[in-house]
């Protein structure tokens, strides 16, 4: 199948790069000149384990341009992998998202071949059918489930193992304005064997932030425990594996540390919070999460005020910038905190 992919980040790069090694032809849509001209000699913008590699096999098969025409009108399907930041108030911006929308309802308008746009930009509910829904339609003069397609379908990429992620999903979930885009989508994930969920669009843009806000949950539960266990001495290690060998409750997620951070958790519960007080409802559990993760970082400082009283004028190593393992990605890196407290305790810092 031909696909176009707008976006070149985390999720759009990875998407495109593991279509292409499915067999499917690959346009790549972005603004930034650097990235497109990277990709089209092989080499990824972003540093994901195992990407490089595809992306060099598939190069044949992967082509970046700025070109909205060129991209819609040569593809079947496009995927909107657009980037949703936060706001200062924790809602999500969506000028990305209306971009790309209006720039594919322009193509759309010349185009006669009936058409497929899967939204996988992590958008609250209600944004698919309300927000890029009507600026498709208003910028090609086509109807929506007639004229082209319209399907809602989230990602569950990890940052460090995206490629396997993507490669061997849990689940797929397919959230579908019309039969005939679920029927299509459907088609380009039938060599997976995971479940595939079908449902309606909103409720494939909540189970992406119901999914993010119980692993982040989970997160800062272990860390409230692992506070509890060093305070009583026992191995908090020992006490997650005890509770993940119960089936209802798993032993991933469970590892204590500093803390959440990343392009994703942080951004989804703040929007989440947001939202909720936006449609008048509760979110106490979400907001009790969010602020057991910003002090996490301080009870690191705590541990080792307890064996170095006096910071100041001591040298302190901190082994890992990045927010997770197997990235270089720092946006909202738990070790950030860590790093800022320290030197206003007057410490001098190395980190690695």
């Amino acid at each position: 199948m031909n696909i176009s992919i707008i976006g070149t980040g985390y999720v759009g790069l990875v998407t495109g790069v593991c279509f292409a090694k499915l067999g499917n032809n690959i346009i790549c849509v972005d603004v930034d000149e650097k990235k497109i001209e990277m990709i089209n000699k092989g080499v990824p913008p972003i540093y994901e384990e195992g990407l490089e590699q595809l992306l060099v096999e598939n190069k044949n098969r992967v082509h970046a341009t700025k070109d909205y025409e060129y991209a819609i009108q040569n593809t079947d399907v496009t995927f909107i992998c657009v980037g949703t930041p936060s706001k200062e108030d924790g809602s999500i911006d969506l000028k990305f998202v209306k971009k790309a929308a209006e720039e594919i309802g322009k193509q759309l308008k010349n185009k006669d071949k009936w058409h497929l746009v899967v939204m996988k930009s992590t958008v609250l509910p209600g944004t698919t059918r309300d927000v890029v829904l009507p600026l498709l339609e208003q910028y090609s003069g086509k109807k929506a489930g007639k004229d082209f397609g319209l399907t809602m379908n989230p990602e569950f990429l990890r940052e460090g193992v995206a490629v396997k992620d993507f490669l061997e999903p849990d689940r797929i979930v397919i959230g579908y304005y019309d039969d005939k885009s679920r029927k299509v989508l459907k088609e380009l994930y039938k060599d997976f064997s995971c479940p595939i969920l079908e449902t309606s669009l909103s409720a494939a843009e909540m189970i992406k932030y119901a999914s993010n806000a119980f692993l982040a949950t989970k997160i800062s539960f272990i860390n409230e425990i692992g506070n509890m266990c060093k305070k009583l001495d026992i191995d908090a290690y020992e006490v997650a594996d005890g509770m993940g060998l119960d089936k209802r409750i798993g032993r991933a997620f469970l590892d204590s540390g500093i803390g959440w951070g990343g392009s994703c958790f942080p951004k989804d519960l703040d929007a989440l919070i947001s939202w909720a007080k936006r449609i008048g409802e509760e979110s106490n559990i979400i907001s009790s999460v969010v602020e057991v993760n910003k002090k996490q970082p301080l009870k690191m400082i705590e541990l080792l005020k307890k064996h170095v009283p006096k910071l100041k004028g001591k040298t302190v190593g901190v082994l890992g910038l990045a927010f997770k393992p197997n990235t270089d990605d720092i946006r909202e890196s738990r070790a950030i905190p860590v790093v800022k407290q320290l030197l206003k305790e007057k410490a001098v810092v190395k980190a690695f």
